[in-house]
């Protein structure tokens, strides 16, 4: 019943708890204020006797009997004597004594100081003491009772507080691959919206990425379908009548031509699997700029092989940042790779990173023709431009981002001919280097 794991029962018990304890000490305060008022009215009213006893006993003490003043003067629940008592400070003092289960109080008054004499009166109290001890019991009664009620309140004041949890979890689970619906955040507490706001974050992305692999499913069928048409047609057309060996030699080309297309396409959808693999890998904190630095010197060697040069501009000097090196670098792999491509050669391409409030920012310029900014570059199978390739680089690399909770953009270039690849890292300010300043293009 009360598991250690159950958040609503821990709740429910250290409101129990606390609350049982706050009832203890009021109840344990409020027992000896009552116990301490009343014996303060019966030293009161004692000490008033004891005066009043005292001052018609020394108007009397010459002409009437002790035993005639107790019978005029005394009540009659109290009893009097005179005894010698040893008193410093001859002043006023009580005792509390008990004789066969009686309680009894009784007040030493000064009477002759010179005498070190005292007028004892002594009262029964046990009524008192019953009294007292009635309104113990009642305490505990009426604590035991409120305990219970805040037992039951706890409990209950704790379903209602998961009752939130139980509607996200009922949403939550309710959803599937066909059907994602955003969680209204106005109608539950708000206390819970970060977490709600929080699964719509997470939704929006799972939504995103099963249209991204419906379209690559698709789009890998289409993008295989139709070479292996071609292929058929071209042997179905070579095979119609006799031909000379050239013309089958070149068909044969042909359609190895198209088979290496094929396996491109699929080493590029493999490589898919393996970045989703990727992303379960655990972040490591390396050094961001001599990370971009390294890996800038093997770029430098393939643009090289191009006629083609790269130059690096990395600020500030050094960024400590908790990452998936795996996927930053495909993602770096696949704006240079891009650049190089549409670059034309004798011409640069840069790589520069600078940090922001925000984070930190990882810019590729080329010098090529540009995008157009209105289409959707990150959809699968999408072509853009007259160079060859599968379409899936920058699907890929959206997929690589979105793991590592950065954002890629393209843009055109303002300055000139060509297009920026952005990649913004977001990080917390306490990560940000002295040396981090804000900078645009």
């Amino acid at each position: 019943m009360f598991s250690k794991k159950s958040i609503r029962n821990k709740f429910a018990l250290q409101l129990v708890l606390a609350s049982s304890t706050l009832i203890v000490i009021f109840s344990a305060i409020l027992y000896n204020y009552v116990k301490i008022s009343i014996y303060e009215n019966l030293n009161l009213e004692l000490t008033k006797e004891a005066t009043s006893i005292a001052a018609e006993y020394s108007k009397g003490i010459n002409t009437v009997t002790i035993d005639m003043f107790k019978q005029n003067f005394v009540p009659e629940n109290a009893k009097v004597k005179i005894v010698v008592k040893v008193n410093k400070q001859h002043k006023i003092s009580f005792e509390q004594h008990k004789v066969d289960k009686q309680n009894f109080l009784t007040i030493y008054y000064p009477f002759d100081k010179k005498k070190s004499t005292f007028l004892a009166v002594t009262k029964n109290i046990s009524n008192t003491d019953n009294l007292l001890k009635n309104v113990f019991r009642n305490i505990l009664v009426i604590n035991f009772i409120t305990i219970f009620l805040v037992l039951f309140y706890a409990f209950l004041l704790s379903h209602m507080l998961i009752i939130p949890i139980h509607s996200l979890t009922t949403k939550l689970a309710a959803m599937d691959e066909n059907f994602f619906q955003s969680i209204n955040t106005k109608n539950i507490p708000e206390e819970f919206e970060p977490l709600a706001h929080s699964i719509n974050k997470l939704v929006d992305r799972i939504h995103t990425f099963v249209k991204y692999q419906k379209e690559l499913f698709i789009g890998t069928a289409h993008e295989l379908k139709t070479p292996l048409a071609v292929m058929k047609t071209k042997n179905e057309v070579t095979l119609l009548k006799p031909r000379d060996n050239e013309k089958y030699v070149d068909t044969l080309k042909q359609n190895n031509k198209t088979i290496d297309d094929m396996n491109k396409m699929i080493g590029n959808i493999l490589e898919i699997g393996r970045l989703e693999g990727a992303q379960f890998e655990q972040p490591q904190e390396i050094d961001l700029i001599a990370f971009l630095e390294e890996h800038a010197n093997n770029f430098k060697i393939l643009a090289h092989q191009e006629n083609k040069q790269i130059i690096t501009n990395f600020t500030p000097t050094s960024f400590p940042i908790l990452i998936q090196p795996t996927l930053l670098l495909h993602i770096l792999q696949n704006f240079v790779q891009n650049a190089i491509k549409f670059t034309p050669k004798d011409s640069e391409i840069e790589i520069k990173s600078f940090p922001d409030k925000f984070g930190i920012n990882i810019r590729v310029l080329d010098s090529g023709e540009g995008i157009d900014e209105n289409k959707d570059l990150f959809a699968p199978f999408k072509r853009y431009g007259k160079k060859e390739g599968a379409g899936l680089g920058l699907f890929l690399a959206k997929g690589a981002a979105d793991a590592i909770g950065a954002k890629i953009t393209i843009k055109n270039r303002i300055d000139t001919n060509g297009a920026i690849a952005s990649l913004h890292i977001p990080i917390s300010k306490k990560k940000l280097t002295k040396n981090a300043t804000k900078c645009d293009i």
